[in-house]
């Protein structure tokens, strides 16, 4: 059997490219390898750059996303028992859309129910074959039977456990990383948001993040001890914690009850180069990881995205390979910016080990700099709406 082109992995990346594909005549498979549902219960965050919602819109598939998604014109930073706001707006044109990111997935998947585009769940043993040739393959197992489909590209959008970065040999490719020395535990609760946008906290206790799906489910998050595990947190435990975080005013209005989803995240930075070998293209957390402060992981998979399909359209309508020659250049440009913005606004607001007194003070002196100047705010709301593809 043949396609075009075979995209290993159906989360929100490896779909959206499907469906801009299908939207311009080019075939494209999905492998997956577990099921739908499974998919679509990963709970990640959802906050939607310009640039995302354009591809979404662009895919056919943004109608309940402008429907049920809230606008947010901004954001607030709360430090030193005091918040101050910074209007993406005004700033910069342009808003951010809160919509889970299982919603994007779940919109995503039905679109490419609803046009008959060929999806394979429970994949097992997936195989990228010469994929530095003109002619590479992909071979899996599915049901206890074997498959092969031949193809003209291979797109690896299958996460950072993933077999596509694996294929690339470790003589070509180069990895780089940071760790940090902490995790988010997060939990999801059936209450009222406290705010009606998101709250950045830094505290002399750690980090904590005040945001939200819906009016009435609300996602929380505290820094954490990379020791800990999500049941050495009773919700009683974590209310409290939560509420010292948070500057009094909002403490006092923040509602509490059962949570209904509780896990801890690690922090990481991650980018593997180059994001091309031959006709295989890496996308998404293939390729690179952020940490979650300022949400730029599905934003910055939706970047590669953008260029690996203008790149295919340009190839196979204007017989063009410019697009996929230039990819990794492109798409490394704009990772290693979102990675400098996750990793400067992750040293602005977490508690480090070790952290001398005099840190400490530059790091307040960071949060007021940006609190009191004007181009200091441009540059983050720029960073935060999504720099331009």
């Amino acid at each position: 059997m043949r396609h075009q082109v075979v995209i290993v992995g159906g989360g929100p990346s490896g779909l959206l490219l499907g469906q801009l594909l299908h939207k311009r005549g080019i075939d494209a498979v999905v492998l997956e390898r577990k099921t739908r549902d499974y998919v679509l219960g990963r709970i990640r965050a959802g906050v939607l750059e310009t640039g995302l919602v354009s591809l979404m819109e662009e895919a056919g598939v943004a109608d309940r996303l402008h429907r049920e998604g809230y606008v947010h014109d901004g954001t607030q930073i709360a430090f030193g028992g005091e918040m101050f706001h910074l209007d993406f707006k005004a700033l910069t044109g342009k808003p951010v859309i809160v919509y889970g990111q299982t919603e994007v997935t779940r919109d995503l998947y039905d679109a490419r129910e609803a046009v008959g585009a060929r999806t394979e769940f429970n994949v097992d043993h997936v195989v990228i074959h010469d994929a530095d040739s003109n002619h590479p393959y992909v071979t899996y197992d599915q049901h206890g039977e074997s498959h092969r489909i031949d193809c003209d590209f291979i797109a690896g959008c299958d996460g950072f456990h993933g077999v596509s970065r694996q294929a690339i040999p470790l003589s070509v490719r180069r990895e780089y990383e940071k760790t940090y020395p902490f995790g988010w535990l997060g939990v999801l609760s059936r209450t009222p948001p406290v705010n009606d946008e998101l709250i950045y906290a830094n505290s002399d206790r750690g980090f904590a993040l005040c945001s939200m799906r819906n009016e009435n489910l609300s996602r929380y998050y505290v820094q954490c001890a990379l020791s800990d595990h999500p049941e050495d947190w009773t919700d009683a435990a974590f209310w409290s914690e939560l509420k010292r975080r948070l500057p009094e005013e909002v403490a006092g209005h923040l509602v509490t009850g059962p949570t209904i989803e509780k896990s801890i995240a690690p922090l990481r930075s991650f980018v593997t180069e180059p994001m091309r070998w031959g006709r295989l293209f890496l996308c998404g957390d293939a390729a690179h990881i952020v940490p979650p402060t300022g949400a730029k992981g599905l934003n910055t998979a939706a970047s590669d995205v953008h260029y690996l399909y203008q790149g295919l359209v340009q190839h196979y309508l204007d017989q063009d390979n410019e697009g996929i020659e230039r990819y990794s250049e492109r798409a490394l440009l704009r990772v290693w910016k979102a990675e400098r913005f996750s990793w400067w606004f992750s040293s602005l607001l977490h508690r480090y080990p070790h952290q001398s007194p005099f840190d400490l003070k530059m790091q307040q002196a960071e949060i007021a700099f940006l609190r009191d100047n004007s181009s200091q705010q441009q540059a983050f709301a720029e960073n935060y709406v999504g720099l331009p593809y």
